[in-house]
This record gives structure tokens, C-alpha cells and sequence, in this order.
């Protein structure tokens, strides 16, 4: 890799240290013919004669002179007679290949940069040279003989780390781990080659990845494709990885890639059929659809099965928008909610395989935050395989602009991950590397990762002038043979293949991509369904309202085996005294505050055999102090989930997980476990509203969207704390109008419950419905402990959740304003009418915002038809909140003579001030203009 300025200056500094027998052989090598040394070494030298004159010796005094602090005692002295270190130096250059080998290997298809200058791989550094080649030196732990000569060493050591496979390792400080990546690397250079047939298999899937790319290159001129072209190796990888992974045992695996190479792999790996694949390219299959936008056809999705020699695997291919990483967190939830349902704690069964851009991977935090997921309890799903696919190029970006590291792929060092970079020219080379990586994951259930080190022939996309940008490149790429023409005009030069032979099969296959395209009859592709297997007996549409009611005595059974702990059990004094107050909740003692209904939805579920999982960041707890579904002994800081005493049945599951801290990777893994499992109750709690802006991505691409694009569906929770309190623009507001702006077609739910007992029955029906849609909850902070928000008992033991809640205490016929509103400022307009006795506004709370309960606000508002004064109040500015999207909505039910005014804070860039008494101030002001005399100085 080259190197900045900044380092090429530096160099002669920091190679000094290389020993005084290195730096004469350096400069007897410079005399002799100075292009023969590096460049940074040729100038350095050059420098010195300039410095000098024609006055040689000063100068190389001078270099030694400026040496001698940083040599070593060991390197000055003799070199064999006496020399104790002599024997050992062999041992000293094994570890320099383990650790830099990859710097020297041939990774590069195009040799784009010199390689560097490592001198702690020269015979020098240690004092030796080529006279030293044929004496035998101890080897160490080098796999082999134990004593050998030194030329023998060096020979391994280059086939082990210098070939076209260069690992990283060294980084790992698990000894097993590193040790078993160093003893497959230096047992695979005794490897004999691929049989014949194998390699001819090989040049087999190379081929068709070729010219499948060829032909639509020709056949469908200018249309998009984000061609593999340079990178077809993965082809071959992909195959060996499946083939391998069904012999050890997997059965299924869930693999993400972003857009370019996707058509190839569809078609060549997961084995969609050319005929749907051409007739997208024409777009005449395309039928006006009731539902839904679809989406380009390189960001799709497809499942099938392979057979290998272990039995059938089941591929599926996640559906991945334009933000390319995105996909990362969502394979990983659906590989964990798999390994779940089969009861895979082995984490074998089920396997995740990310294919990556070399410049996503190193830019996109997303990766990071992914990365940092894999050995977490909550999130551990027994190791994934990585493949960058490494173009040397980010659109038009080159590496020095995109990095800040020498390989795209450093970032996995943060999770110890080991790396194998491997040139694309050479597809056995990246099969065996994919060999290693599944024995590597299979044996250790950790990550590994594949540079797959390779080129972009055209530009981002086919239409596209990368020449540009990168005239150099494009021009080493223009007169670079295809990979398919690497392997075949070595497979030839080893009488594997003949030309007419591999001719023969290139016809063959094109052939065949001609016939199919000019079929007449061609059947119209498979219309995207996601109702099938896991899914069938869902529904993406209707109204499903189950009976979420339970009976009295089922609860207070379960508060009882849920709160009363084990007697050695040494519970927190305040945690003791809520799980007691809950028992006497459930006993009808008091009334149920939201803490109890939470769990005792939760146990309910459980009990009749759901599924249940909620992590978040502090959910064990809850942020509030209000959850504690995990409580710690005091005395032996042991922790325990105690509503997993209700568990019944193989697949009933409580699951709560303290997440890291991060929004953006957790939401798309839970994002991508919901999708994987709809039997389950999968909840995300933000620890405040707000925190769900930096996963935006996920909501737009995939929660919002996903049904319309790829009619994928998915139940998942968003729980997101909501309310004004004086805490902060950023402890305030779940900015619900974001999600209201994102609903269309019915595509999720938008709630904001008011009362215990309607969290009870949301979470029971959102499990219990047979519809299946994602539902973005404003969740109580301070209504959490509000009393006038509690719920009765009988209130859980029938009905259901209530998309309105309409007055209860004030007379219809003596009502001059009627008042709607969601939420928290429910309890405080309350207060406030209680407190100035005012007994002629009504309130009335719409409790689900999206879809917009239509027949039952018009029911609640029927008896108020002689009102003229309708409000919409609501705690957020007005630029914000629910307004802008009630406001036609509501329009829509009044009456002619009946106005809609709107009571808000004023238009904010800021969700909320940072001053609790600016708070209470501006909450004044909004209960005096809601309850005012007047409707002046409303908005209309």
C-alpha cells in the first residue's frame, strides 16, 4: 500500500534501527545500481551524496553515526563465532512474516502500489545473508521439521504469508484463536492443487459470472446492473462457502450484500431464474399493484435451497435499500431469531454471510456499531463470515481519501477478528480462504473476515465514466486480462482445460442466456409474497381485534409467581417494595400502575406460550426505575429474570437485554429479528424519544418502507419515552410528526396510550392480532408515576385497546368546547379543569394516531353537535407534534358551522426549552388558552 508524504519522510528515522550489516549492504547495493532500491532508500542515499560531494566515506559515516543509537547491542555484535543469538535469528524472522508477510504478499490484481519497505523481512536486519540460506537453524513452532535449512524456512514462510492469500492475525491476543489461524496458514502451504475437477468447477462459476455480466452488458445497453466485473471470484467463493458450511453441519444461511454484484449472486448462487431476471431488465412483467411501490432490481431479495453434501441449505438473501451497511444488523437479527427457533444453541445450524464494499465497510458506522454486537450475550450468534468485496475505490474515491488505515478492513481489529486479504485474480486462493474462514467460525463461533482484493472494470454504475476521475487505473484496467481469462489461461498451462474445451463452454452458456431471452412464452416472475412458511396465516391487511382481556384470577396468579422471589434471594428494599405493591395491584387492592401492566402483559403472553423479547439500552431496569425485569441479589450481586418462571413450552421465551449503547445497529438487528420471526413480541425501547433519530435510517428504510418495497413484514415495537417535563430539547420529544409523515398505506401504527391498562392490551394485541405491522409507540416518563393515570383491574380483565378515549365526566348537552388531545397533556388539562371547576369543556383522547381512528372519533364527537368549538391541544410547538397532521384529519368529521383550533407551544426549531420554569411558564400559557374563555388567539 503506498504510503502518505508525511510517513515517506519519516522513513530513513524509523529504519535505522535495522542494524549496521543491513545499511552496508543497502549502500553497496545503491553504488551498484541505485534503481534496484526502494524509493524511499534510493532518495535517502541520494540525499547524502549531495550532501557530501563525491566524498563517499563521510557520508556513509555519517549514516552510521546517525544509526548507531538506535541499533541493538545483539545486532553489533559477531556474527557466529561467539554470537549466542546466531541460532535464534531464523525464529526472529518466522515471527516478522507472521505479523508482515501480508504486506509483501500478491494481493493486487493491478499492482496499483509498491509494496513497502519492511525490513524486518531482509536476512540483513538479523545480521544474516544468502550464505546463511543452506545453514539449519531451530524452526520454532513452524509447522514442519523442527530444525531445517534457512532456505527451506524462508520458502515456507513465503507460501504461508507472501502468496496470494496475506493474513493479519497477530492482532488477536486469544492464543487458541491466533494460534490455530497461524498453524492452517502454514499446514495450507504444503497443500497440493485443486483436482482437476474441482478446478474445472471452479472455472465453471467463474465463467458464468462473467459472461452472465457480459451479457446483459450487451444485451440491455445502459441500464443498471452495478456489474461484479473485476470481483468474480466471489462467485466461486460464495459456492465453496455453502458447500462447506451444509457438510459441517448448517442448515441455513442468511446472507446481506449491497447492490453490486447482487444480480450475479441472485443468479448464480442463490439460482433465480434468467428468465425473471431478463424480464425485469425489460420491465414488461410489471402489473399496477393495489399495494405498495416495489423497488429497483438490484435491491431485492430471494430465498432457495442448495443441496451439498451435508443435505439442503436454505438460502435467503436480505431485501437491502441504497444505504448499503444497513443490512448488516438486520441479518444479524434474523440469524439470531433462526438459531432461536430451532433451539440452535450451538449456533451451527444457522449462519450469517455479509458481503461488504471495501468502501462501506470502512466509512459506514454502522459496521462498528455491528461489529461491536457479535460477542454480546443478547446478540451473539455463534460467528460471522465476512467478504469485502475491495474495488480499490469508494464511486470515485480513491483509499488515501476514503480510510485512514492501511486496509479497509482494520476496522474489525476492534473485535480481535482475524483477516484474510486474497487477490481476485486467483479463485482457488479465495476458496481456500473461505474453507479457513468457516473452520475458523465453526470452531471458534466468531468473526472472520475476507478482503476480497479485487477491481471495479467499469464505473459506480455501467453508464458511468470512471476514467475520469482514475485515468491511471482505468488504464491498467483496460489492458488488465479478465479474471476468467487469468484462470483459463492457467488451467490450460496446466493441462486442466483445453481452449477448445473452455470455448465450447462459454457457447454453451451463451446459448443458453440467448434462448431464454427470445423465448415468446417467457412466464411472468413470482409476485413478491411474504405470507409463506414462517408467515402463512398472517396478515398484512384487515382489521384483526383478538380479546386481550384476563381473567382476574390468571393475574393475580401470575403477579404472584412473577414478584415473590426465591426466600435466600436478597432483593433491593425499593425494588421489594414495588414487587409487593404489584401483588397488591393484581388483588385489586389499588390501583394498576404502568410498571404492573407492562409485566403483566408480559407474563400473560408467556404463560400462553408467546414469545417476548425487549432490549434497549438499560432495559433490564427501564431508565425509569419503573421495569426491573432484571433484579440483582445484594448480597452476590447474581442477577435474575423473574418473569421466566412463567415460561411454558418449548417456544415460549422471555428475553430482556441490556443493549450497548447504540441505537442505530439495535434497532436493525431487531428490526431484522422480527422480520425472521412473527410469532414473537419484539420490542426497542429508546431510553429517551429522541434517541431513535440516529437509527432514522432504519425507520425510513426498512420499518416504514419495507412492506411497500418488498412486502416484508414485521410486527416490531418501537418504545419510545415521550413528554414534556422542563428535562430539554433532547429528554422531550419522540418528534412524532416524523412518524406521521412516513405513514401511507397502512404501513405501521402510531400510538400514544394514556393509561396503564392500554398498554396492557396494545402489547397483547400487537402479539395476538393475526395483522402483522410495526407499532411506534409515545411511551409515559412522568405518567409513569401519575396516580390519575392508574388503571382499575376490572379495566385488564376484558375488552381491548380503545383507538379513542371520549369524555366520561362532563355533560354533553352543557358542553360549549370540546377539546382533543393525546397523551400526557391529557393529566395536566385535567388537572387544571378540576382545579377551576370548569364543567362545560370536554376532553376526549385519540389514543392512535396512525391509522387515524376515523369511526370512533366521529362516534365520540356525535354527541357534541351543537359545540362549535373544536381543539386540537398538544404540549409540542407547532411546527411539530401531531397539528399539522390532525389538522386535515379532523376537518374531515366536523360539521359545517364547526371550526378545528389548534393550541400549541410557538413554532420551534428546538423541540423544548432547557428551563423547567420556562417550561412551567409556557405550560401555563397553553392550559389558559385551551381552557380560556375565548378561542381568540388560537390557531385556525
Amino acid at each position: 500500500m503506498s504510503r502518505s508524504e508525511s510517513e515517506q519522510t519519516a522513513l530513513p528515522d524509523e529504519l535505522f534501527a535495522a542494524g549496521s550489516s543491513y545499511l552496508e549492504q543497502l549502500l553497496d547495493q545503491y553504488r551498484q545500481d541505485p534503481g534496484s532500491l526502494p524509493a524511499e532508500w534510493g532518495a535517502y542515499f541520494a540525499s547524502l551524496a549531495e550532501e557530501q560531494g563525491d566524498d563517499a566515506p563521510p557520508a556513509h559515516q555519517q549514516m552510521l553515526t546517525r544509526m548507531a543509537p538506535a541499533a541493538s547491542a545483539a545486532q553489533q555484535q559477531p556474527l557466529r563465532e561467539g554470537d549466542v543469538e546466531y541460532p535464534s535469528r531464523a525464529m526472529y524472522l518466522i515471527h516478522a512474516y507472521r505479523v508482515h508477510g501480508h504486506l509483501h504478499a500478491n494481493l493486487d490484481p493491478l499492482h496499483l502500489n509498491p509494496r513497502p519497505v519492511t525490513p524486518e523481512m531482509e536476512l540483513a536486519y538479523y545480521g544474516l545473508s544468502e550464505a546463511d540460506l543452506d545453514q539449519v537453524f531451530p524452526a520454532g513452532d513452524l509447522i514442519g521439521e523442527r530444525n531445517r535449512p534457512l532456505r527451506d524456512i524462508l520458502s515456507h514462510l513465503k507460501k504461508s504469508y507472501c502468496g496470494c492469500i496475506g493474513p493479519e492475525f497477530r492482532h488477536i491476543t486469544d492464543s487458541a484463536r491466533k494460534h490455530w489461524i497461524q498453524s492452517r496458514l502454514e499446514r495450507n502451504a504444503f497443500r497440493p492443487d485443486e483436482d482437476d475437477d474441482t478446478r474445472r468447477h471452479i472455472f465453471g462459476r467463474i465463467m458464468h459470472a462473467e459472461e452472465f455480466e457480459r451479457f446483459l452488458h450487451t444485451r440491455y445497453v445502459g441500464q443498471k446492473r452495478f456489474s461484479l466485473e473485476g470481483g468474480e471470484s466471489l462467485i466461486p467463493m460464495l459456492d465453496a462457502l455453502i458447500q462447506n458450511a451444509g457438510s459441517n453441519g448448517t442448515r441455513e444461511i442468511i446472507l446481506g450484500m449491497a447492490h453490486r454484484g447482487r444480480l450475479n449472486v441472485l443468479a448464480n448462487i442463490m439460482g433465480k431464474s434468467l428468465a425473471e431476471i431478463f424480464t425485469e431488465f425489460e420491465g414488461s412483467q410489471l402489473k399496477e399493484e393495489a399495494h405498495g411501490q416495489g423497488d429497483v432490481k438490484y435491491h431485492m431479495g430471494f430465498s432457495s435451497d442448495v443441496r451439498t453434501p451435508g443435505g439442503v441449505v436454505h438460502l435467503s438473501l436480505g431485501f437491502n435499500p441504497s444505504h448499503l451497511e444497513i443490512i448488516t444488523p438486520v441479518v444479524l437479527g434474523s440469524v439470531r431469531a433462526r438459531q432461536c427457533r430451532r433451539g440452535d444453541k450451538a449456533r451451527r445450524e444457522v449462519m450469517g454471510v455479509l458481503v461488504h464494499g471495501d468502501a462501506a465497510f470502512a466509512g459506514q458506522g454502522v459496521v462498528a456499531e455491528s461489529l461491536e454486537l457479535s460477542k454480546l450475550n443478547g446478540f451473539r450468534i455463534g460467528g460471522t463470515i465476512h467478504i469485502v468485496v475491495n474495488n480499490q475505490i469508494g464511486f470515485t474515491v480513491n483509499p488515501h481519501d476514503a480510510r485512514s488505515t492501511t486496509y479497509c478492513t482494520d476496522i474489525a481489529k476492534i473485535i480481535h477478528a482475524p483477516i484474510l486479504h486474497v487477490n481476485g485474480d486467483d479463485p482457488e486462493a479465495c476458496c481456500q480462504a473461505v474453507e479457513i474462514a468457516v473452520d475458523y467460525r465453526n470452531t471458534f463461533h466468531e468473526d472472520i473476515v475476507i478482503d476480497l482484493i479485487c477491481y471495479r472494470r467499469h464505473g459506480h454504475n455501467e453508464t458511468d465514466s470512471p476514467e475520469v476521475t482514475q485515468p491511471l487505473m482505468y488504464r491498467r484496467i483496460a489492458e488488465h486480462p479478465t479474471v476468467e481469462q487469468v484462470y483459463r489461461d492457467r488451467l490450460i498451462a496446466a493441462g486442466v482445460l483445453t481452449a477448445e474445451g473452455a470455448d465450447a463452454m462459454v457457447e454453451a452458456y451463451r446459448d443458453c442466456m440467448d434462448k431464454v431471452r427470445r423465448a415468446k412464452n417467457r412466464p411472468a416472475p413470482n409476485v413478491l409474497n411474504s405470507l409463506q412458511g414462517r408467515w402463512e396465516g398472517f396478515l398484512s391487511e384487515g382489521m384483526d381485534e383478538p380479546d386481550t382481556g384476563v381473567s382476574a384470577d390468571l393475574l393475580g396468579m401470575l403477579v404472584r409467581k412473577v414478584h415473590r422471589l426465591p426466600a435466600e434471594f436478597s432483593l433491593h428494599p425499593r425494588v421489594e417494595k414495588i414487587y409487593e405493591a404489584r401483588i397488591g395491584m393484581m388483588d385489586g387492592l389499588e390501583a394498576v400502575d404502568w410498571g404492573c401492566a407492562e409485566s403483566m402483559a408480559y407474563a400473560s403472553l408467556v404463560y400462553e406460550g408467546g414469545w417476548v423479547r425487549i432490549s434497549g439500552e438499560d432495559s433490564g431496569r427501564g431508565t425509569f426505575f419503573h421495569r426491573h425485569a432484571v433484579v440483582y441479589d445484594q448480597q452476590t450481586g447474581k442477577s435474575m429474570i423473574p418473569l421466566r418462571q412463567v415460561e411454558n413450552g418449548t417456544l415460549s421465551h422471555f428475553i430482556v437485554v441490556d443493549s450497548m449503547l447504540s441505537e442505530m445497529a439495535v434497532l436493525g438487528y431487531e428490526y431484522g429479528y422480527s422480520v425472521a420471526e412473527p410469532r414473537a413480541l419484539v420490542i426497542w425501547e429508546a431510553q429517551y424519544g429522541d434517541f431513535a433519530n440516529v437509527a432514522q435510517v432504519v425507520i425510513d428504510q426498512f420499518i416504514a418502507a419495507g412492506e411497500s418495497k418488498w412486502k416484508r413484514l414485521s410486527g416490531l415495537v418501537l418504545w419510545l419515552p415521550h413528554g414534556y417535563e422542563g428535562q430539554g430539547a433532547e429528554h422531550s420529544s419522540a418528534r412524532m410528526e416524523r412518524y406521521l409523515q412516513l405513514c401511507a398505506e397502512n404501513n405501521m401504527q402510531v400510538v400514544y396510550p394514556s393509561t396503564p391498562a392500554q398498554l396492557f392490551h396494545l402489547f397483547r394485541r400487537q402479539l395476538l392480532s393475526k395483522v402483522r405491522k410495526p407499532l411506534i409507540m409515545m411511551a409515559p416518563k412522568s405518567m409513569l408515576r401519575q396516580k390519575l393515570s392508574f388503571s382499575s383491574l376490572d379495566e385488564f380483565t376484558a375488552g381491548t385497546f380503545q383507538p379513542v378515549l371520549p369524555e366520561q365526566e362532563i355533560v354533553p348537552a352543557a358542553t360549549r368546547r370540546v377539546l382533543l388531545c393525546t397523551g400526557k397533556v391529557y393529566y395536566d388539562l385535567l388537572a387544571a379543569r378540576n382545579e377551576r371547576g370548569i364543567s362545560d369543556i370536554a376532553i376526549i383522547r385519540i389514543e392512535r394516531l396512525y391509522p387515524f381512528p376515523v369511526n370512533q372519533l366521529r362516534s365520540a364527537l356525535a354527541q357534541y353537535e351543537g359545540v362549535r368549538e373544536v381543539c386540537w391541544v398538544q404540549e409540542e410547538p407547532e411546527n411539530q407534534g401531531a397539528w399539522l397532521y390532525m389538522n386535515n384529519q379532523i376537518r374531515k368529521l366536523l360539521l359545517t358551522e364547526q371550526k378545528v383550533y389548534a393550541v400549541t407551544r410557538p413554532e420551534a426549531a428546538a423541540p423544548a426549552v432547557g428551563s423547567i420554569k420556562r417550561h412551567q411558564m409556557e405550560l401555563s400559557v397553553l392550559l389558559d388558552q385551551a381552557l380560556g374563555k375565548s378561542v381568540e388567539g388560537m390557531l385556525v
